[in-house]
């Protein structure tokens, strides 16, 4: 069960700094995330595809960009994290009983 929660929050955390990247370098392409980031390309490509559906970056000829209020999911996000971190302190408890 950690394990899967695990493999889960490394992709989520993947994610994150390909869309860190595109706000950093836009536009950017794949190459240049991969390099950036530290990450083959194949993984890369899923993370942009994965953000697009999102709704966080827009594909351009030139490269990556970011989406129309970025900002505002963003910090939609921040707020689904802090949720995140309360559940699993709550889910701790559950051995404690």
């Amino acid at each position: 069960m950690i394990e899967r929660l695990a493999r889960q929050l490394g992709k989520e955390e993947r994610d994150l700094l390909v869309l860190e990247a595109v706000l950093s370098h836009y536009p950017i392409g794949i190459a240049g995330i991969a390099e950036d980031v530290g990450i083959d390309e194949h993984k890369t490509r899923h993370s942009l595809r994965m953000l697009e559906d999102d709704g966080l970056v827009d594909p351009t000829p030139d490269g990556a960009v970011p989406a129309d209020g970025v900002g505002g999911r963003i910090e939609e996000i921040n707020a689904g994290l802090d949720g995140l971190v309360e559940r699993a302190e709550e889910l701790k408890r559950y051995g404690d009983e």
